[in-house]
């Protein structure tokens, strides 16, 4: 019933060869993709020419029309959305272009993202002194979002999609991407939104990575905010940025390193220990040390007295920390300087484990389970173990913590076991140093006994002497003959 009589047969399928399915799609992609044409459905085909004008009249609203999100009066939340909205529909519009823009369009593109991202900051609030507590730390994340993102999130995707599509070896693009722009640019890392700071360490990054011009330049100048923060200001949010970014750098560099990148670790890297908010960065900053030493083993040596000689005396946190590193470096650095730098190091861990913190003296005292920092302690053993034997008897003996005894006990049985005899000469010393500054404490008291007897027996002294003088004198009778 539903066949009509005379409708033609069903043609037989042809099997199509995956070669002609293949170019069919690519066809397809192609089309789809291609942006010298597109095409609009009500309108027919838009030229690059109109394109181009959209994108001029984009560009010259969001110039022109620039807030700061302070003053409720003045500004109008709905000009605002609207100048969100354009700004969605230029980075709509550049995304979706696969050719170069005109030199014109570029320029004022440039000349746009400068006149919005380029801003006078508000002042600093946090000093990155410490690491705030997690109850805090959404309080503190929450004071340091800017209102302006919901405008500068585009414009930093604008300038990062507009990076990728331009050549950088044009004349006209060095003129409008100039050395006064990279240098705004690492202004606004003093940002406390870490959002628009994480956007600038990847723009940052796009830069160095294709304007291989610039990377001298741009090496140069993060190696000046570094030092400035190091050595004058320690005021400066986006340290910890700007190390990812030196982290990536260094993971790039050839062996045998320059001697510029060495003269970096030494002045720059090491000094960046000392700040009061290294903790803050820390993790990047034992990145990029540990890449270098990775790199040239020969450099643990000249990394680890660095960091002993800027070693905290009362932040605990940070001597954590420190800790941490070090072990991590002793794992890379070459066998050669195990011998010297036994005796420095043990020292500052003995001194750690007998930190009344008892955090910091577990941490010191976990370190003995690493067999190359066991293996480095060996190779100096004779100088080593006297210094690391008197720690652990002061611990055994004064120390308050119960879980700090019972892990330095542990250590206590592990060195034994090393080496018995010299342990047992070693407490022998200990002994009779013991000996030597009883003895010393006796004669001390004795000389100040005597030094108080002396004194009193010249307060009484004195003070008949004085009460002879005020006795009156005898009086005596004249007579006259």
């Amino acid at each position: 019933m539903g066949v009509f009589r005379n409708s033609p047969r069903e043609a037989p399928r042809r099997k199509r060869s995956s070669s002609t399915t293949l170019q069919h799609l690519f066809n397809l992609e192609s089309n789809k993709g291609s942006s010298n044409n597109t095409t609009d459905c009500c309108n027919g085909p838009v030229t690059n020419k109109q394109t181009d004008e959209e994108i001029m009249s984009l560009v010259c609203h969001c110039t022109t029309t620039i807030f700061t999100f302070v003053d409720d009066d003045l500004e109008s939340p709905s000009a605002q959305e609207a100048k969100r909205v354009k700004l969605l529909q230029l980075l709509s519009i550049i995304k979706s272009l696969k050719r170069e823009l005109p030199d014109h369009v570029v320029t004022s593109l440039v000349a746009m993202i400068s006149a919005n991202l380029f801003r006078p900051l508000p002042p600093t609030c946090n000093n990155n002194v410490r690491q705030p507590a997690p109850a805090e730390e959404s309080e503190e994340l929450a004071s340091s979002l800017s209102p302006l993102w919901s405008h500068l999130q585009p414009i930093y995707d604008i300038l990062l999609r507009l990076l990728i599509i331009v050549d950088p070896k044009s004349h006209h693009c060095r003129l409008i991407i100039d050395q006064q722009f990279l240098l705004s640019l690492l202004d606004l890392f003093q940002s406390e939104d870490p959002r628009e700071r994480e956007s600038l360490k990847n723009v940052y990054h796009k830069i160095y990575s294709k304007f291989t011009f610039y990377r001298a330049f741009m090496r140069k100048s993060m190696n000046d905010v570094l030092l400035h923060y190091a050595f004058e200001a320690e005021k400066n949010s986006g340290i910890g940025e700007l190390l990812e970014i030196w982290g990536s750098i260094i993971n790039g560099f050839t062996v045998p390193l320059k001697e510029e990148h060495k003269l970096f670790l030494m002045r720059v890297l090491i000094p960046l220990h000392k700040t009061k908010g290294m903790m803050v960065y820390h993790r990047q900053l034992a990145y990029c040390v540990s890449q270098f030493v990775q790199k040239e083993p020969m450099l643990g040596g000249l990394v680890v007295r660095g960091i002993l000689r800027y070693w905290p005396i009362t932040n605990c946190h940070k001597q954590i920390l420190l800790i941490s590193e070090l072990e991590e470096l002793v794992e890379n650095i070459s066998s050669d300087h195990y011998r010297r730098l036994a005796l420095p190091l043990c020292t500052q861990i003995t001194r750690c484990l007998n930190s009344w913190n008892s955090q910091v003296a577990e941490r010191a005292l976990y370190l003995w389970n690493n067999e190359m920092f066991v293996k480095m302690a060996t190779s100096a053993i004779e100088e080593v173990f006297p210094v690391v034997v008197e720690g652990m008897e002061k611990n055994m003996k004064w120390h308050w913590s119960s879980s700090v005894k019972q892990l330095t006990e542990n250590v206590k049985k592990m060195l034994e076991e090393m080496d018995p005899t010299l342990y047992d000469k070693c407490l022998q010393e200990i002994g009779h140093k013991d000996f030597v500054a009883r003895q010393e404490e006796t004669k001390r008291k004795a000389r100040w006994e005597r030094v108080e007897l002396q004194a009193a027996m010249n307060t009484n002294n004195h003070h008949q002497h004085h009460q002879a003088i005020l006795q009156p004198l005898p009086q005596y009778i004249v007579v006259s003959h």
